[in-house]
């Protein structure tokens, strides 16, 4: 059984990763690691993991440490995964990968040199739901993809309000903001139903140059965007409009997604009012009929909870696929760096007002 520790062990990886990992039979959480010896310790007890750290590199030295999982702030992922990496440790990072495209860049680069794997958390793509309808536009029954539509809900981001423990991503070099963390999340999820997209025209309009922090009343600057405002073109022509909303809204969605077809219509809406694309069950219809996705496509155990958790156990499960037979994990932060760059480009067309070609790719090939 492969030994993981967790860095971060508190917020997002208690509801995510931690839950995930009890639930699989591959792996044992042997570690975990705060920036505090005490908040360690209260978590490992919470959680039954045998040990606790302060930081990265102590987690990672440890010998019943094979796996790092990076679940910190998005500006302290760098730290982390070079801590794993110098260990010769195989590494799962938090998305996003890296501040910024050039970051990711070099997280990549470092551990190709490392020779471990590694991947990042854009756990949509194994969605059984999004696998199943990839697969139910490539078999070709409805012809080619015509058109693609997402409209998405991007809470807390973006808003006039924001909770006090997300304040810091306000800050545009923190990262973290509705174009890099959901955006980011929710046309990796796309595209894994579409294929990349080959072309961009966006806009990322700023709403808000203050923000009023949650419970304290008090006004920060923003420089974030309020909402993602996308056109673009896939491969074969077919066209893809995204809205992503800002704002933290009781009537929210979640997301709606319509896929049109030469010969019929895809649907998907999420089975639970208000979640994202990437976290929960799918309500799909096919031509305005429900379609069933088979038992086949969900292999997580009922162990894992319901919720969150189950995607990220999705994730895990193809990592511990990738150890056992020596192959790169999916989607790793190759994989990563596209996205960034990805985002990198929605951003240089928001900021030019012109439309982008080479959507993801490296300039320098």
């Amino acid at each position: 059984m492969t030994g993981i520790g967790v860095v971060g062990a508190g917020g997002w990886a208690s509801v995510g990763h931690l839950p995930a990992l009890a639930g699989l039979p591959e792996f044992t959480v042997t570690g975990v690691a705060t920036t505090r010896r005490a908040s360690a310790e209260r978590v490992a007890a919470a959680h039954g993991v045998p040990h606790a750290f302060v930081g990265a590199a102590e987690l990672a030295a440890h010998p019943d440490v094979d796996v790092v999982v990076v679940s910190v702030k998005v500006p302290d992922h760098a730290e982390a995964v070079r801590a794993a990496l110098a260990a010769g440790k195989h590494v799962v990072s938090e998305w996003p990968l890296g501040v910024d495209a050039e970051e990711a860049r070099s997280l990549a680069d470092a551990a190709r040199e490392a020779g471990v794997r590694h991947a990042v958390v854009l756990q949509g793509v194994h969605s059984p739901d999004v696998r199943f309808v990839a697969d139910l536009l490539a078999d070709g029954r409805l012809g080619r993809l015509e058109s693609a539509v997402l409209v998405a809900d991007g809470d807390a981001f973006g808003g006039s309000t924001i909770p006090a423990d997300l304040a810091w991503t306000l800050d545009p070099a923190a990262g973290a903001s509705i174009v890099s963390i959901m955006a980011g999340h929710f046309l990796a999820t796309l595209e894994r139903i579409t294929g990349p997209l080959t072309s961009v025209s966006a806009r990322l309009p700023v709403l808000h140059d203050e923000v009023t922090v949650e419970g304290t009343g008090q006004r920060l600057r923003n420089g974030t965007p309020s909402h993602v405002l996308l056109h673009g073109t896939l491969a074969g022509d077919a066209t893809v409009s995204v809205a992503v909303h800002g704002g933290d809204r009781p009537d929210a969605v979640g997301f709606y997604l319509k896929l049109a077809c030469e010969r019929g219509t895809v649907t998907a809406k999420p089975r639970a009012t208000g979640m994202f694309m990437h976290w929960t069950d799918w309500d799909i219809t096919v031509d305005g009929e429900p379609v069933a996705v088979p038992a086949a496509y969900r292999t997580v155990p009922d162990a894992v909870p319901a919720g969150p958790a189950v995607r990220i156990a999705e994730l895990y499960r193809d990592f511990a696929r990738a150890l056992a037979e020596d192959r790169p994990a999916r989607p790793d932060f190759d994989e990563a760096v596209r996205v960034h760059r990805l985002l990198a480009t929605v951003e240089r067309s928001a900021a030019s007002g012109a439309r982008e070609l080479s959507v993801g790719h490296d300039p320098a090939g």
